[in-house]
C-alpha cells in the first residue's frame, strides 16, 4: 500500500543539484524508499556524507542514509558497473547489500550498446551506453535484469513491493533533467529516457499517490554535450571554477549560461512543482555578478537579495501550483 510518493525533478539540463536534494530529505524525512526513475550511468549524483564526497551513478542517493533504495524499471543499468559502484559505497563505509534492490523488469546496458554509444560524435552523450539499451528496449530485444544471474540477489518486483507490503512512503530521484527529456528537450540534444514527473509514475505508482513534487534548479544554468551553448563571455569560466562546473561522470566542462526564468517556470508548471529549491546562488555572489533572462531580456541584479526578490516574485505570479521556494547557498543541505 502506498501512503504517498514525492518527486525530485530537475528543472534545467542536469548537474542542479537532485543528489544532494536527495540526500537531504531521505535522511530528514520519513520515507521507507528511495527510488530512482530514470537513466543510467549517465547520472553522477554528488552526496557529501561526514564531510566526504561521494558519486552516484545507477544507484538511488538515499542508499548513504540507509533507506531501502530501488532502481526502478525506467532505468538501465551496465551490471559491472553497477557491481564497481557497490563496492565502492562499501568501502566507504555505506551499508549497500540488504538495502539496495532492483526491479526485474529494468534493462540491461550491454558491451554492444557501449560500443555503439562510444561511436557518437554528434550528439555529445556520455558514451555510457544508455540510448542504444533503450532503442533495443522499444524494440522488444533487450535483456532485463531478471535474465542476469550476477543481479539475482538484488532482484525484486516494484508492484509487490509498493501495493502488497507497506505502508509506503517513497521518494523518487530522477536524471539528467527537463531540458534533456527525450520529448521535451532541445532535440536531438536530448537524453534516451523521460525526466518529468510522469516518468516517476510509470515505476509503478498512480498520478493520486504524489504529494510533492520537488522542482531543482541552479542560479546559472549549465550543459554537457555537443550543442553551442555558452557564449564567449569570461564570467562563465570564472563561475565554472568556483561553482567546479566539470561532469561528475565524464570529467567534461560543463558549459555555463545564464538561468532563463521562462524555461523555469514551463519546467514548473509541465511537471506540478509544489517546492522549488534553487542551488547555488553562492557561486554568483562569489564570482560578483549575478544575471537572469526573462521574457527575451538579460536582467541584472546588485546582490543576491534583489536576485532572490525577483526570482521569487516572477515563479510564485506564474506558477499556481508552488507552495514554497528556497535558495540554497550549501552543496551539502538544503
Amino acid at each position: 500500500m502506498i501512503e504517498f510518493a514525492d518527486v525530485i525533478v530537475d528543472l534545467q539540463a542536469g548537474d542542479t543539484g537532485k543528489g544532494k536534494v536527495c540526500n537531504h530529505l531521505s535522511n530528514n524525512g520519513d520515507y521507507t524508499h528511495v527510488v530512482r526513475y530514470n537513466g543510467g550511468g549517465n547520472a553522477g549524483h554528488t552526496i557529501y556524507k561526514n564531510g566526504s564526497k561521494l558519486v552516484t551513478h545507477f544507484i538511488p542517493s538515499g542508499i548513504v542514509n540507509g533507506v531501502k533504495s530501488i532502481i526502478g524499471p525506467g532505468c538501465v543499468i551496465n551490471s559491472t558497473n553497477l557491481l564497481r559502484e557497490i563496492i565502492d559505497l562499501e568501502n566507504n563505509g555505506i551499508k549497500v547489500i540488504g538495502n539496495l534492490f532492483i526491479d526485474k523488469r529494468v534493462h540491461i546496458i550491454t558491451d554492444e550498446h557501449l560500443f555503439e554509444d562510444g561511436q557518437d560524435t554528434e550528439i555529445g552523450t556520455t558514451r555510457t551506453g544508455n540510448g542504444p539499451a533503450y532503442r533495443d528496449k522499444y524494440y522488444r530485444k533487450g535483456k532485463r535484469a531478471e535474465d542476469i544471474n550476477v543481479l539475482k540477489d538484488f532482484i525484486i518486483d516494484i508492484y509487490d513491493e509498493f501495493h502488497i507490503k507497506g505502508p509506503n512512503k517513497i521518494l523518487f530521484e530522477g536524471a539528467q533533467g527537463f531540458e534533456l527529456d527525450i520529448d521535451w528537450g532541445d532535440y536531438p540534444y536530448v537524453t534516451s529516457s523521460h525526466c518529468t514527473v510522469g516518468s516517476a509514475v510509470l515505476n509503478g505508482v498512480p498520478p493520486q499517490a504524489i504529494r510533492k513534487v520537488y522542482g531543482v534548479c541552479k542560479a546559472y544554468n549549465t550543459y554537457v554535450g555537443a550543442k553551442s551553448f555558452e557564449k564567449d563571455e569570461s564570467i562563465f569560466e570564472q563561475i565554472r571554477k568556483v561553482g567546479n562546473e566539470y561532469g561528475a561522470t565524464t570529467g567534461r566542462k560543463r558549459q555555463i549560461s545564464w538561468t532563463n526564468l521562462d524555461d523555469i517556470i514551463k519546467a514548473i508548471r509541465i511537471n506540478g512543482v509544489t517546492n522549488l529549491i534553487v542551488n547555488k546562488i553562492d557561486v554568483l555572489e562569489s564570482v560578483g555578478k549575478m544575471k537572469l533572462l526573462y521574457k527575451g531580456q538579460e536582467i541584472s541584479f546588485v546582490s543576491g537579495e534583489f536576485y532572490e526578490i525577483f526570482f521569487r516574485n516572477n515563479i510564485e505570479n506564474n506558477c499556481p501550483t508552488i507552495r514554497e521556494i528556497t535558495f540554497s547557498r550549501s552543496a551539502e543541505v538544503i
